[in-house]
């Protein structure tokens, strides 16, 4: 039998005291607790710290205002054999964290990601959820070349987060960080999707135009910085020669021509 690995649970947060303070109640009540639960406070001007420290989660400080850059603090100072991510306003069930060890525990997973529904909605809101994620796991597979993560649900390993971290934008706000994570990652790794990993998720993201505007164009920036290094037929091309050939190899850890290093714990 394999050993679970110790999970080390990073949240970024900014101004999200009262959702944060539910998923952490719900941290607090897994069945096998994470080693460690790292709160971002992305230069909050709320409690957002009070009440991290409250349920016992140690906390990181990241003053410049973005979810890269709080993201990549977090995974810089986690102590976790996996980094498991979620947002303020996710509520985990209380066999997440253990769902997440045996997933990436022994296993050929760079990282696993899982789907999620909408606390806040009728039971119709799982139709809406479902929707929504597919459509989101359609689309960026295409722009991919592989599978997304979704960052209200994912982990990967630490050992892969520090092959890549030289190759994510976390000096750009307006990229999404979980979509720019698995650019990063490549066609040459494999994540993932597993759908018995189901999120309780805020629906307050898809509320309102200019909520949804700003979520379109982070997708456009996003997809445009990583398609500048290796267009979507580029990234294909990869898949597939991995997929026939996968004793080939991975590329090596090359550093990414627009990052920068030294952007860890601040």
């Amino acid at each position: 039998m394999n050993r679970l690995r110790t999970v080390s649970v990073v949240i970024p947060a900014r101004n999200d005291a009262p959702a944060l303070a539910r998923c952490l109640r719900a941290l607090n009540r897994q069945s096998v607790p994470p080693l460690e639960v790292v709160v971002v406070d992305n230069a909050s001007e709320d409690r957002t710290a009070e009440v991290a420290r409250h349920y016992g989660a140690r906390v990181v400080t990241e003053r410049r205002v973005g979810i890269p850059q709080a993201a990549s603090a977090g995974y810089d100072a986690a102590r976790g054999e996996i980094l498991a991510r979620l947002d303020a306003d996710s509520v985990p069930g209380p066999r997440w964290v253990e769902q997440v060890s045996t997933l990436m525990s022994g296993t050929r997973w760079d990282a696993v990601t899982g789907v999620g529904r909408f606390y806040e909605l009728p039971r119709s809101g799982r139709v809406v959820a479902g929707l929504y994620l597919g459509a989101y796991y359609l689309l960026c597979h295409a722009a991919l070349g592989h599978r997304p993560l979704w960052g209200s649900n994912m982990a990967l390993h630490s050992s892969t987060w520090r092959q890549v971290r030289d190759r994510i934008h976390d000096d750009d706000a307006e990229v999404h960080d979980d979509l720019d994570l698995a650019f990063a990652l490549g066609p040459e790794r494999t994540i993932r999707l597993d759908r018995s990993l189901v999120m309780g998720v805020s629906a307050r993201a898809l509320r309102g135009r200019a909520q949804m505007r700003r979520r379109f164009a982070r997708a456009f920036r996003t997809l445009s910085v990583n398609w500048a290094i290796a267009p979507p037929w580029q990234r294909w091309a990869r898949r597939i020669r991995h997929v026939l050939g996968p004793g080939r190899g991975r590329p090596p850890a090359t550093r990414h021509p627009t990052a920068q290093r030294g952007q860890g714990l601040r």
